[in-house]
Order: C-alpha cells, then structure tokens, then sequence
C-alpha cells in the first residue's frame, strides 16, 4: 500500500535550488515518487512512499508553515512513474502579479459548514477548475466558467457582470490551491466578499459523509488513480 500525500502552502521560499537538490537526493533514497514544485511564492506537490515515514521525512524538509495544506490517502498500486521536483515561476500558474494569496486571501468555509453556505439564494457558487476536471463532477447548481486552462479563469472574471461584485463568490477546487490564487485575484478585481471551500473537494469528500453530501459525481486527481469518489476512494471512471 502507497501513502499519498498531497500538499500547497503558500510562503516565501529562498534558496530553491538547494532545497530541489536535497530533497531529490533523499527521494530517490526513500524510493518516494510524484511531483513537488518550488517557486518564490511557495510549495505546491503530491509525492508519495511506500511507507508514511518515508513521506513525512520529505515533508520535515520543507519549510511549511502553519498555513499548509495537507491530505493523505492510499493507493494499492505505484501512484507515479517518477520522483520530480522542479522549480517554476507559480505553483499554480495564472500570470497575475496582483493574484498573490501570501498577502490577501479569500475566507475559508471548512467542509462541515459549505453545504449550509451554497444552499443560500444570495450565493454565486463557483467551480474554478478546467473542463476536463468538471465533466467528471461538481458541486449541485455550481456555475461552470468552462475554461481548458487556469489563467483563462481571468477572461471569466473579466465577463462577469458588474452586479455580481457586490454578492457573495464560494469557490471550490480539487485542493484549495486553485481558489487561494483566484479569490486574490477576485479580490484584486472589486470582489470583497470572497469565501472558499478550505481544504478542497478532497477534504469534503473525505469528511462529509455521503448522505449529506452536495457533491454529484467523481473528482478528477492528477495521479494514476484518475478519479476519487466519498472517502477517497478510487473511482471507477
């Protein structure tokens, strides 16, 4: 059984490439697999080990802060071919300066208290993610904004009406990451009333149980599982 673990945290990170170079060292060591990015603006990764311990001795590497976002699940098989670690310029690319979540942030809504909050007449509910992602499954009465990649989130805001600033936005993504970049954008653009699903999909589908759940569908995970469904369990897509 593989531990997964799948993470983000927004901070400021120096000396990137010292860090991209232990830390590849000693994967390859733990035989750990899967992706972790390192940019200025922060950690942003899903690795995985064939023991939780190998797992949590790469993460105690990481300067995270109490701002970090982690979820675990399991796997039966290899979830990743490799072990990358790569330095990029975002950990979640949206090629907006004034989109910076270190300084400005949406509010967070935890899993037990969204269903009460998107059941509001006064809510506009938003899935931030692309449309491969959004075919598989949503929230119920979610808009869609129907976009192939993450920075045409801003041709989406761009269009929406005027009046829309003065309402409240519940965003919701697959782990948190996407909507802390896009509320600072929001935010950024006029919209102060900002909220967001904390945690993910992910954290909702692994703390409400299925009977009360709004959720239709599956989630979309970028690893050799594809999809994830109540509990995390693995879908069958």
């Amino acid at each position: 059984m593989w531990t997964i673990c799948a993470f983000y945290n927004f901070v400021d990170l120096e000396n990137r490439e010292d860090l991209q170079e232990s830390i590849k060292a000693r994967g390859k060591e733990l035989d750990a697999c899967g992706i972790l990015l390192l940019a200025s603006e922060g950690i942003n990764g899903t690795i995985s080990g064939p023991t939780k311990e190998a797992v949590d001795e790469i993460l105690a590497m990481l300067p995270l802060n109490e701002r970090a976002e982690i979820k675990w699940s399991e796997a039966v098989l290899k979830p990743f071919y490799k072990f990358k670690v790569r330095l990029k310029k975002e950990i979640i690319t949206l090629k907006a300066p004034e989109a910076n979540p270190i300084e400005q942030v949406g509010a967070y809504v935890t899993p037990e208290e969204w269903n009460d909050v998107i059941a509001r007449d006064d809510v506009i509910l938003l899935d931030t993610r692309n449309t491969y992602e959004t075919e598989l499954g949503s929230f119920e009465g979610a808009i869609d904004p129907k976009i192939r990649h993450f920075t045409h989130f801003k041709d989406f805001v761009g269009k929406m009406p005027e009046d829309a600033k003065g309402k409240k936005i519940a965003m919701f993504c697959t782990g948190g990451i996407r909507c802390e970049k896009a509320s600072s954008y929001m935010m950024a653009h006029g919209f102060n009333d900002v909220v967001h699903l904390k945690g993910g999909i992910l954290k909702y589908l692994e703390t409400v149980p299925k009977e009360t759940s709004k959720w239709n569908g599956s989630c979309f995970v970028f690893d050799k599982r594809i999809a994830v469904e109540h509990g995390l369990e693995e879908a069958v897509v």
